[in-house]
């Protein structure tokens, strides 16, 4: 085993580099010096380098912050004023809609995850305004799924669903049914009977 000294006893980058260092110490040294002590072991060595150096790399420095704007126009892209479903956006739209409390809705939540998966460096307040009043086709949520979720809550809910085999399949087959319908998107106890024919295979 080497007989390497304590960091603090350490007086230059050279001398600290004649030793072996675990990426879990260095970690450490560049936590215990109010440093950035996230990274790759190359990353914290860097890091180091630039404290002998007289450098602090603090945490807040190394980190990419979103970047916030004080006065947010209409025009500003979301991707470039640091939007988020937070607070202060909240209060914005807020006064936008004279809405108290402002809530997003799932289409405004669907529309900003296709903008930052899309990267649409274009896509601004105001366009996010128009998904609001659905003025806007850019992004739809899709319900269906939550109908879904609740038809298939409701048939595991009638005690008539314990007679088949497989619940899960017997639900699809209906909600397929329902779907494709002008009914109303919802289970009834009924659709056991008006589909029979199509579930009769999956009856204990």
């Amino acid at each position: 085993m080497e007989n390497r000294p304590d960091f603090d006893k350490i007086t230059s980058f050279d001398e600290f580099n004649k030793h072996y260092w675990y990426r879990e110490e260095l970690s450490k040294i560049c936590k215990s010096l109010g440093l950035e002590y996230k990274g790759t072991k190359q990353e914290l060595n860097y890091i180091i380098e630039q404290y002998f150096k007289g450098n602090l790399i603090k945490k807040s420095s190394i980190k990419n912050e979103k970047k916030q704007v004080e006065n947010i126009t209409l025009d500003m892209p979301l991707l470039e004023c640091g939007f988020s479903f937070n607070a202060k956006f909240r209060e914005y739209f807020s006064i936008l809609t004279d809405v108290s409390p402002f809530k997003f809705t799932a289409d405004m939540a669907t529309t900003w995850r296709k903008v930052k998966r899309e990267k649409d460096g274009k896509f601004t307040i105001k366009d996010l305004l128009k998904v609001y009043y659905g003025e806007s086709d850019y992004a739809k949520y899709d319900h269906s799924v939550c109908q879904w979720n609740q038809f298939l809550k409701d048939f595991s809910a009638d005690e008539n669903s314990r007679n088949y085999s497989n619940k899960l399949k017997v639900a699809s087959i209906l909600w397929k049914e329902v779907r494709n319908s002008e009914k109303e998107k919802i289970y009834s106890k009924n659709l056991l009977t008006e589909y029979e024919h199509k579930i009769r295979e999956y009856h204990k």
